[in-house]
């Protein structure tokens, strides 16, 4: 089966609707959906770092969004929530949208990222065991399922605990 070869692009306005409904969708509860809307008013909230995967129409089916976060006192960035409608899941928009939104941030100039998710999956961005750069949560979750990513490899990862925005309630 061919893949469609995803565009991708920063969120615009007109995308608030299609995100939420991603959100909605991929999920079993609206409340990654309700996290996003949230982020969006938070002080944690960086512009051009929610990232959509488009179809050949210019309509969003996957979203990945950076936000910022502290490791320690360190300032750094979570990723999180990621969605993809599930009529596209599998075919590559998840991953077009992350690696837009890593390069966005690297282009930035940010330097470290942490994700809470599936330990089989986002290791192929990079993503390595955040233990062993001494990096934890607050919570008690598989040691597995926290992971960080280095953008500038000309500096070594904070070790210290993550601090995520308000609306994570972490």
């Amino acid at each position: 089966m061919n893949q469609p070869r995803w565009k991708t692009r920063a969120e615009r306005p007109s995308d608030v609707p299609a995100i939420h409904d991603i959100n909605v969708a991929a999920f079993e509860t609206p409340a990654e959906a309700d996290l996003v809307d949230a982020l969006r008013a938070d002080v944690s909230w960086i512009e051009g770092l929610s990232m959509v995967a488009t179809d050949a129409r210019d309509r969003p089916v996957g979203h990945a969004l950076l936000t910022r976060c502290h490791i320690g006192d360190v300032p750094a960035l979570c990723l999180a929530p990621c969605a993809v409608l599930p009529a596209h899941q599998r075919a590559g928009a998840g991953s077009a949208a992350i690696r837009a939104a890593l390069h966005a941030a690297q282009e930035r100039g940010e330097h470290f990222v942490v994700v809470l998710g599936h330990p089989d999956y986002y290791p192929r961005f990079g993503f390595r065991r955040a233990s062993e750069a001494g990096i934890r949560l607050g919570i008690e979750i598989p040691d597995e399922a926290l992971m960080a990513l280095n953008l500038d490899g000309g500096r070594r990862l904070p070790r210290g605990e993550v601090r995520y925005a308000a609306p994570f309630a972490i």
